[in-house]
């Protein structure tokens, strides 16, 4: 199977060699996503709800453009800065994926890049 590079504007840019998404198949390997917005390529402002809300946003976008959507989301990743954060963030990340949410992990880790407090990549069904 050939892979294909995904990719929209509606999402930061890859900060590195890597690409916003890759579809073998029916399925998409998203990139962990942190919450930059897509705009200024700044790290929004606000506490772990309104970091997790950008980077679900950003990941919403990219499996969109791959012509997906959330609702298809397999697996996910979650990478926390403080595990003290988890239930904030896990409130946010269940208005997004609802009643039947993917297989998930959780980590937390010494750092993440631009210093984020959460970093999120996924599995997609295309």
């Amino acid at each position: 199977m050939a892979k294909e590079v995904v990719s929209t504007a509606n999402a930061p840019a890859a900060i590195g060699p890597y690409s916003q998404a890759i579809r073998v198949g029916n399925l998409l390997f998203v990139s962990g996503q942190i919450p930059l917005d897509p705009v200024t390529g700044d790290i929004v402002a606000g506490d772990i709800r309104a970091q997790t809300r950008q980077v679900l946003t950003n990941l919403s976008a990219i499996v969109e453009a791959a012509g997906s959507s959330l609702a298809r989301v397999a697996k996910t990743t979650v990478y926390l800065r403080d595990l003290g954060e988890f239930a904030a963030m896990n409130d946010v990340y269940a208005e997004f994926f609802g009643k039947q949410p993917p297989a998930r992990a959780t980590v937390q880790v010494a750092r993440l890049p631009r210093d984020a407090a959460v970093e999120i990549d996924v599995i997609a069904e295309v």
